[in-house]
């Protein structure tokens, strides 16, 4: 790059601080572009992070990216929608996309370019032009309370096959892939979120798993990779990725040959800022070679004003090369500068129907539901109406609180038939702090849908019980099971209203005598 000769002396003060800017990349509050991110982005802000309480509807999403575009025509509006249980389009209603772990179950990597592609239209419908996706994390560890169906998968092969499809259906589509976690978020029991998780791998371990989607990008065109707040203590005892200099610039950079934008992941969260802040985590993730910060959810202009005064007091000092910001601003820069050309060439079509749930999709998604002997006898039998116990946990920070699984789909098209008949059945929604007697008001044949049962003690005790005092229980998981499957009779391997109402269509569809019973295991 360009800025790798520039010295401290030869940039002026006011230029050093619009090059700190443009590296910079924050939420805000609301759903109107404020009036200091208004003027930010007019001093050269790099651009807005867009979250799901930012948006009402897509009209008013696209008013919003109109106005940060009007402030700042080379801005970066950067959203996560992953096309699952992780979304921002639709995180009023859940989303119409069956989500990566249904993906890479099925295995067809037209199909996956298909879903990306879908993605990557609305998007441009949006105004969005960075997604922070796709996930390419291998979930090794069943208990892993971030990543899980995020993931395609706990096979280096098809979580690199399958990212690689992503990121070229995203990308043809004019809107630039972020793949995630960098180098792997996925052999942790721990959320980064809201600790510093510890991954205790080799560099030669992390070769033969994590790093190959990360190599399948980037062959396919990945234009920007996001780093992860997690320590890997065998790579680099001292500072976690997002600032190593070894992981980004010896492994990211030297070793994969990757020359987009390295993106951090949210600077606010406690795996980089716990112990630092975010002013300090912002210097030490450029200086370790980040490009674009993401800040968080809900910056504000104060809070701006102290990253930027921190990241100037750091070059002045010494601590942080000038050279390095420059560097950091021009790729950004660059990437915002091609994408508007790209867009300017790539029309977006005009029979694309935003949001359906096509009949189609959700037979594929019934194809990969694992389905125990058990459960295909429960749902063939001549059983009447069943009460549902619908068991709700703390949802990661990742997918916050979009509706999920056949509640979604039932809030969404309540007329539908098999929304009626889903909520006529008597539900019971049960928490960690209900009592525990709460779950015996089901009532004969019980149907118990919950995610990632096996990870929370309360849902334990409640299945159990209801299995110990109820003669006919079936057990959904729509989260990633346990590997033994103990409280997982049917496994969904995702919880989007897609996914939902493949669920609801299952149920439906396998009275006596069908042959419909998805994958039985």
């Amino acid at each position: 790059m360009t800025g790798a000769s520039v010295t401290e002396q030869s940039l002026p003060t006011d230029s050093i601080r619009r090059h700190v800017a443009a590296t910079l990349l924050p939420g805000f509050v609301g759903t109107t572009l404020p009036g200091w991110l208004e003027n930010r982005l007019r001093d050269g802000l790099g651009g807005v992070c867009v979250f799901g309480p930012n948006i009402t509807s897509a009209a008013q999403l696209r008013e919003l990216t109109d106005a940060i575009y009007a402030a700042n025509p080379d801005a970066i509006i950067a959203i996560d929608e992953e096309g699952g249980d992780v979304t921002r389009l639709y995180y009023e209603a859940g989303s119409p996309y069956p989500g990566n772990a249904v993906l890479g179950r099925l295995g067809d990597t037209a199909y996956t370019e298909a879903v990306a592609r879908r993605v990557g239209w609305e998007l441009r419908r949006a105004g969005c032009n960075l997604d922070f996706a796709p996930d390419v994390d291998i979930n090794s560890n069943a208990d892993n309370p971030v990543i899980g169906v995020r993931s395609f998968g706990s096979s280096p092969e098809i979580v690199a096959e399958q990212s690689a499809a992503w990121t070229r259906g995203l990308q043809s589509a004019g809107v630039a892939v972020c793949a995630k976690h960098f180098p792997g978020h996925g052999d942790t029991a721990q959320d980064s979120h809201l600790v510093l998780p510890v991954v205790d791998l080799s560099l030669d371990e992390l070769r033969e798993r994590e790093l190959r989607p990360f190599r399948a990008v980037i062959e396919a065109g990945a234009r920007t990779i996001m780093t992860s707040h997690i320590l890997l203590p065998q790579v680099d005892p001292e500072r976690p990725a997002t600032f190593s200099p070894t992981i980004i610039g010896g492994v990211l950079r030297d070793e994969l040959g990757f020359e987009g934008v390295v993106v951090s992941d949210a600077l606010d969260m406690k795996g980089a800022s716990g112990e630092r802040g975010i002013p300090e985590a912002a210097v030490l993730a450029l200086s370790a070679g980040c490009d674009l910060l993401c800040i968080g959810t809900e910056n504000t202009d104060e809070q701006l004003d102290l990253i930027e005064a921190s990241i100037v007091a750091a070059i002045e000092s010494g601590r942080l090369p000038a050279a390095r910001v420059l560097e950091a601003a021009e790729r950004v820069l660059a990437l915002a500068g091609e994408l508007h050309a790209e867009q300017d060439s790539i029309p977006v079509p005009d029979d694309d129907v935003a949001g359906s749930l096509d009949a189609a999709d959700i037979a594929v998604a019934i194809d990969t539901f694992e389905v125990s002997a058990h459960a295909a006898e429960w749902v063939r039998a001549d059983r009447g109406p069943y009460s549902v116990v619908r068991i709700d946990t703390v949802a990661n920070i990742a997918v916050g609180v979009a509706p999920w699984g056949p509640f979604a789909e039932a809030a969404a098209d309540p007329e539908a038939e098999h929304s009626r008949a889903f909520e006529v059945n008597p539900t019971v929604v049960f928490t960690e702090d209900d009592d525990p007697d709460l779950v015996l008001a089901a009532k004969s044949p019980v149907l118990i849908i919950g995610k990632d049962n096996h990870r929370h003690a309360f849902a334990r005790a409640a299945i159990d019980r209801l299995r110990d005092e109820r003669d006919s229980v079936l057990v959904v998981d729509m989260g990633w099971p346990s590997d033994d499957r103990s409280y997982a009779d049917l496994a969904t391997f995702g919880a989007s209203r897609l996914i939902g109402r493949a669920l609801l269509a299952y149920l439906d569809s396998a009275e006596p005598g069908s042959d419909r019973q998805g994958s039985a295991s």
